[in-house]
């Protein structure tokens, strides 16, 4: 008897055709967010979401262990939510674009392990997604038209960078943090702080009731050309701050920390944004990534972006976070280059920018 073939042999990419307006299913699991998606062509259909954050604020951030059960225990109820949200049968189903990398890795692999599952089951394209680059195609889901080329302000709780995007599947980094990233450094700050994770909506909320009058380094590197950032020593700068009073016996002004914080880690990136849209001759500019819900720099983005006559495109607050919308929208530019995945690709806890 001849030897039996690898399942994923069997599995023939180079036979898939190509769809003008494909039905995609998105799957995102690379933190503690199991989400799923469906869109056709460029229309979302469905979004769907379930979440162990409360499970993880108990312990003050994401515990890997618990969010890959987490996963392992909620995938199958959100893609029938998905499915069922959206009206269509997983016949329908002409892809299934899932997130590869870059985050935890047993998080990753549940999402992962399904969608490959899937997509054999129904014989149809496997789509890898690179995280990042799903943070980047979130603006798709805002304006159907949009077209490259475009700048695009990239900040979450992986990367910090501006980007001069080109098509659909190139782009430039023009500027990027040397150390850790806005998001990473809004967690941080807001635990010295003791708000509760996650970090980044609750230094928002604290802002809200106090004043920007410290007077903390800029994230802004100075003296740098190639307009980098830096949030170690704007973090470091916090926390001795908080530290000195208290060893004073003071008390620690939550909400002026946090509004000067948010001045000094935003600020850099809208106006070096909107600067390099400018130099470029860019009329567009489009941003993604956690940091991007947060209403300052959502405020300060629109305000610049309309002094210097530049079109903006925001994703809503939901799509800037984990979710797998903004996964099945690159999984459709991936779609339309004819670019698929083997069954046997495996996830990726780093994925570099670019």
């Amino acid at each position: 008897m001849p030897p039996r073939r690898k399942y994923f042999d069997m599995y023939d990419i180079s036979s898939f055709k190509i769809k003008p307006e494909p039905v995609i299913l998105g799957i995102e699991s690379s933190c503690d967010e199991t989400a799923c998606a469906v869109i056709r062509g460029r229309k979302l259909l469905s979004s769907c979401i379930i979440s162990s954050a409360a499970e993880q604020a108990k312990y003050g951030g994401v515990v890997p262990e618990i969010a890959s059960r987490a996963h392992t225990e909620a995938v199958d109820e959100v893609v029938l939510k998905a499915f069922d949200r959206a009206g269509v049968a997983v016949g329908d189903v002409d892809a299934v674009a899932v997130t590869y990398g870059a985050g935890l890795l047993g998080a990753l692999l549940v999402g992962l392990s399904f969608a490959k599952g899937l997509a054999y089951a129904l014989n149809i394209p496997l789509i890898a997604v690179n995280h990042i680059r799903g943070h980047l195609a979130a603006s798709y889901l805002d304006d159907e038209n949009l077209q490259p080329p475009f700048i695009t302000l990239l900040a979450s709780g992986g990367h910090t960078a501006i980007l001069h995007t080109f098509s659909y599947s190139k782009f430039e980094v023009l500027a990027r943090t040397l150390d850790d990233a806005a998001g990473e450094a809004f967690d941080k700050c807001a635990r010295v702080l003791g708000l509760p994770y996650p970090g980044g909506p609750n230094i928002q909320r604290a802002a809200e009731g106090g004043s920007a009058v410290i007077d903390f380094p800029s994230a802004q590197v100075k003296h740098s050309r190639d307009l980098a950032f830096s949030y170690s020593g704007l973090k470091t700068a916090v926390i001795n701050y908080c530290h000195n009073l208290a060893q004073k016996g003071l008390a620690v002004p939550a909400a002026d920390v946090a509004a000067s914080f948010q001045r000094a880690a935003i600020e850099p990136l809208v106006l070096n944004t909107v600067r390099l849209a400018c130099e470029r001759g860019i009329g567009t500019v489009t941003a993604g990534g956690g940091v991007v819900a947060n209403a300052y720099l959502r405020q300060r983005l629109t305000e610049e972006c309309k002094k210097c006559g530049l079109k903006l495109v925001l994703p809503q607050i939901a799509f800037c976070t984990d979710n797998a919308a903004m996964i099945a929208a690159e999984g459709l530019n991936k779609y339309l280059a004819g670019e698929f995945s083997p069954l046997d690709i495996n996830a990726a806890a780093h994925i570099p920018l670019g």
